[in-house]
């Protein structure tokens, strides 16, 4: 049984390939249009919250070493969330923004701050 689909493999590797898109004339060339559909996931807003505890210095450092941003815009950062009770963090894909808000909210609590975030739709 075996011998007999590879005698039908090899007879049809010796039969020349027909071409699956035949030009009409000489010289016609066969142009396909390829729809793609593409799935981008919804950014989401990171927000962090002021509290009274939570020392200026664990804010940055959460911002530097789990949100990856530069020391200067961690900072400013910082500042906006004491001054005005909160500030935005930065925009990520639902999932990313879940992973690092459980990491800095870990993290905070390990440390006995308080510091929380919040995730909302952009």
């Amino acid at each position: 049984m075996t011998n007999f689909f590879l005698s039908c493999y090899l007879e049809s590797m010796s039969e020349p390939l027909k071409d699956p898109f035949p030009a009409t004339s000489p010289g016609t060339v066969t142009v396909l249009e390829l729809k793609v559909k593409e799935r981008v996931a919804p950014m989401m807003r990171v927000v962090c919250h002021d509290d009274p505890h939570t020392t200026m210095e664990f804010v940055v450092g959460i911002l530097t070493g789990i949100f990856r941003l530069p020391h200067a815009r961690a900072v400013e950062i910082m500042l906006e969330v004491h001054q005005r009770g909160a500030g935005v963090v930065g925009f990520y894909p639902l999932t990313v923004a879940e992973r690092k808000v459980k990491r800095a909210t870990s993290q905070a609590r390990a440390n006995a701050f308080p510091l929380t975030f919040s995730i909302e739709e952009d």
